[in-house]
């Protein structure tokens, strides 16, 4: 599990790879990029090597913004 430090609050966030996101959130990677390319999706952080990782609140806002639109039928 990799961890960093949050900028504010000091607590640790549990960062997730993209396949830990994409099983999440049921998209393939193509999609969550074209969603991160038109600011539709959270943006991941460098984690080193070339590699990102997003945080894992982060995402699960994410979620939980989608259903509200779902639930309000206007997708």
């Amino acid at each position: 599990m990799n961890e960093h430090m949050s900028g504010h609050s000091g607590a640790k966030a549990r960062l997730i790879r993209l396949r830990e996101v994409r099983t999440r959130v049921g998209l393939g990677a193509s999609t969550v990029y074209r969603y991160l390319a038109a600011g539709k999706f959270p943006r991941p952080v460098e984690i080193g090597g070339g590699r990102v990782a997003w945080v894992e609140s982060e995402i699960d806002a994410w979620i939980a913004s989608r259903r509200e639109v779902v639930g309000r039928g206007t997708m």
